[in-house]
């Protein structure tokens, strides 16, 4: 006999706990399973996952939420892409954008003609096909515009900047309009059943205990229930990704928000800069091999271009993951899951894409071990694969100037991210597993980005003869640009939208 699941249990709140909170409270509806979740205000969160990817649209649309609404009550600014600088060598940048450069031809990929057409002696850059790295470029923003017909600007992907401490805030009355009781307090036990090994309950400092069938542990680094009361291993991947800490410190504006995230290559690591409506996000992300947490620190504060609003909170971390995501009845989302550093955005989406599974998956009390393992594997290629690419950023990369980059020089690759190289070295050619997050465009943005030069490419390009070839990229470059210019500013189109009570007062 089958005995649905009737009681699920949160363990931490922040994006992690809201978010699902808000997904489960949804999809399982009124008659569902009692939902509840336990925090502690005494308990800050880490809030500092600010930029996402544009899957997040998929989540906040299943919901149900108006983006307008969405972005004025977290702050929040649209992202077109990632600027990165200093990455491929001091002094240089490249954009990963959202969409895709120009468009296929007689079935071969857009970019091909491009190879050809550079080995030729063309010298516009890549970026120049793409409208999305177009419109960054010059600070505009637009949302798809319908009846577009083959218009780059009717097919315009983007992703969101916010305040992940508004977003939980927001997640939040969401989930308790839907039912979900929240439980204020600090867990200081568990109790474990002794025949299956499964959590049963927990306890909490002020003499509460709370049982549960499903525990999704949301607690952060800690793990409060996937490591520390079912000791299921970490799996350290600081060999492939050497940075251990970062810093955060939010800083007053001085303009207007631009379309894009910035990630900037330092000495030991990177620093991001998040713009939002009311603030600018700001980090370092970096080695402690390689540099101290002082230098470091001095390193973000001067870069600023604002003052800081706090003093910056310092993170330790292990780049890596746990060896089950799923152990027994416990499902580990967010940190308590593992870490990858936020170099792609891809912290809020490992929250995303691991409740999609979780309810693809989702068990009822018998917990078959089939499901789990089956939930486990996926995760564990996710991670595996968003690993890789990141590696790609810091690998490939001509920089020398300091012993961390040096270092990184030699890191380890992947079998599958050398095959990845392997093949866009050869010919230009760029593939996408079944399960993997990111497109080709992002593997060709970041490949082409940190300098990796095909010695060839598709032999069916030179079927359509040079003039053709040129006449098409020519055609494709005034289309980006018309459409680019038919685009509002970005600060415009927050002001007319989606604007809140501060935003609506940028500086200019």
């Amino acid at each position: 006999m089958i005995t649905p699941i009737s009681k699920i249990l949160i363990v931490g709140g922040g994006t992690a706990g809201w978010m699902a909170a808000a997904a489960l409270s949804k999809l399982l509806g009124p008659q569902g399973p009692k939902i509840q979740l336990v925090e502690s205000e005494q308990i800050g969160t880490v809030g500092v996952g600010e930029a996402t990817i544009p899957q997040i649209s998929l989540f906040n649309r299943m919901l149900g939420l108006d983006e307008d609404d969405f972005l004025k009550r977290t702050q929040g600014t649209f992202k077109l892409g990632i600027r990165f600088e200093n990455w491929r060598r001091n002094n240089h940048r490249y954009f990963h954008p959202f969409g895709s450069y120009g468009s296929d031809m007689d079935g071969v990929m857009f970019h091909h003609f491009w190879l050809h057409a550079r080995q030729r002696g063309h010298s516009t850059d890549l970026s120049s096909y793409c409208l999305q790295a177009v419109a960054a470029d010059e600070n505009r923003f637009l949302r798809p515009v319908a009846n577009a017909r083959n218009s780059p600007l009717g097919h315009i992907a983007y992703a969101f900047h916010f305040d992940a401490g508004l977003y939980a805030a927001f997640l939040r009355d969401y989930s308790e309009a839907r039912g979900v009781e929240r439980i204020e307090g600090r867990v200081c036990d568990h109790t474990l059943d002794p025949q299956t090994g499964h959590v049963t309950r927990i306890s909490l400092e002020d003499g509460q205990s709370l049982d549960a069938d499903l525990f999704i542990d949301c607690s952060g680094f800690r793990g409060l229930l996937i490591e520390q009361a079912l000791e299921t291993g970490y799996e350290d991947w600081s060999h492939y990704l050497p940075c251990n800490s970062a810093l955060a410190v939010p800083a007053e504006h001085t303009g207007d928000p631009v379309p894009y995230t910035r990630s900037i290559a330092g000495r030991a690591g990177w620093q991001w800069r998040i713009p939002l409506q009311h603030r600018m996000g700001n980090g370092h992300v970096y080695c402690t091999g390689f540099t101290s947490d002082d230098a470091a620190h001095d390193d973000l504060i001067s870069s600023l271009s604002g003052t800081p609003l706090r003093d910056p909170i310092q993170l330790r971390f292990v780049t890596g993951r746990r060896r089950k995501a799923w152990n027994r009845n416990v499902v580990a989302l967010g940190l308590a899951s593992g870490f990858l550093e936020p170099l792609e955005s891809t912290s809020i989406h490992l929250i995303q894409s691991g409740i999609a599974r979780l309810m693809t998956l989702f068990p009822h009390q018998g917990f078959d071990p089939a499901e789990i393992e089956e939930y486990n594997r996926l995760t564990e290629i996710e991670y595996a694969y968003i690993r890789d690419f990141l590696v790609l950023h810091y690998r490939q990369t001509e920089r020398d100037d300091t012993d961390f980059w040096r270092h990184c020089q030699s890191l380890p690759v992947s079998d599958h991210l050398q095959r990845k190289i392997d093949l866009y070295a050869g010919n230009g050619r760029v593939s996408r597993e079944r399960d993997e997050l990111f497109n080709e465009t992002s593997w060709l943005a970041v490949m082409h980005g940190q300098g990796i030069e095909p010695r060839g490419h598709h032999p069916l390009v030179t079927a359509l003869g040079e003039a053709e070839v040129d006449a098409r990229l020519h055609q494709i470059l005034g289309v980006v640009r018309e459409s680019a210019n038919h685009m509002p500013t970005h600060s415009d189109f927050i002001r007319k939208n989606c604007a809140s009570e501060t935003g609506a007062n940028m500086p200019a």
